[in-house]
């Protein structure tokens, strides 16, 4: 399998048991709905994942499954990040191990970088636990809070970095991203992570995405790239649209709670979550339920 990434990549949701423990048994049913919707691969253990509120151990066991069950051209691209440094290169190590396709990391998100000059040398001891694996920095300056120019980290990072593979941008900076897109004749592969404007990165040349809707709702994008791709605007525009309209009320009822219970709703019970998030009451689903049907989510998710 080519090295660089294309098309939709899923950030999955981690499967919880009524107990709050982690549920491996559903990961193959996970990934045999992402294959079946034309998804290429899954960012397992990232902001979707809970990753952040998972163990070491929980995680490492996560990859292991993803990687008995994921299909050869099927990519495993495993989270790895971590604010304490050894644990982060344990799991990238261990990502290598199991033979994933590339890990990435986001920064420290308490102790955090506050210069590029601080961030490199953090993702290069990460990225050097893992050499054999292409490498993303996972940029999310709304979780993480560390906000600096991803040009700046791709022109400095590649000396220390041998691996660095790219960027998941989930950042709305389009100015930011689209140099980044075009460093160096189009070096990276730089990995759009805002769903909700995705046809705004593939206008400025994006061609690899990472999100969470694409559990649910691949076939909304996929039509959108094909209209894009096709020169036909007003339909790519159409499906962007509707993908908007649920996600707004992914926003509206709490974003990964909400996600949880809509992979429930098309048939692959995701459980609930790990505090501090709380699952939707049942008067919560009641609503969303309706809203989704209202702006016809049920015509245009995915298959299970």
């Amino acid at each position: 399998m080519s090295q660089r990434l294309y098309g939709l990549i899923a950030a999955p949701f981690t499967v919880m048991s009524e107990d709050g423990s982690i549920n491996l048994d559903k990961i193959e049913k996970q990934a045999e709905s992402l294959v079946k919707n034309g998804v290429k691969g899954a960012f397992i253990c990232g902001t979707t994942g809970e990753g952040v509120s998972l163990t070491v151990a929980e995680r490492m066991k996560i990859t292991e499954r993803w990687m008995e069950v994921a299909q050869e051209d099927f990519a495993v691209i495993v989270h790895v990040g971590h604010a304490c440094l050894p644990d982060s290169r344990l799991l990238a190590a261990h990502a290598q191990k199991m033979g994933a396709h590339s890990i990435g990391t986001m920064p420290p998100f308490f102790f955090k970088p506050t210069s590029i000059e601080a961030l490199i040398p953090f993702c290069a001891e990460v990225a050097a636990a893992a050499p054999d694996l292409p490498f993303y920095y996972y940029h999310i300056p709304a979780m993480t809070g560390v906000e600096l120019p991803m040009l700046d980290f791709l022109k400095s990072g590649a000396d220390l970095i041998p691996n660095l593979a790219g960027i998941k941008y989930s950042h709305n900076d389009l100015m930011d991203m689209s140099r980044c897109v075009n460093l160096d004749d189009g070096k990276y592969n730089i990995l759009f992570g805002r769903d909700e404007i995705l046809l705004s990165a593939l206008s400025f040349g994006v061609d690899g995405a990472v999100g969470s809707t694409y559990n649910y709702m691949a076939p909304v994008y996929q039509r959108m790239i094909k209209a894009y791709e096709a020169g036909d605007m007003a339909t790519a525009r159409k499906e962007q649209a509707r993908a908007q309209d649920v996600i707004a009320l992914l926003h509206k009822y709490g974003g990964i709670p909400a996600g949880k219970y809509i992979m429930e709703l098309i048939g692959l019970d995701c459980g609930g979550v790990r505090s501090p998030l709380q699952s939707l009451s049942e008067e919560q689903c009641n609503r969303l339920r309706k809203e989704l049907d209202h702006v016809g989510m049920f015509n245009f998710c995915s298959k299970i």
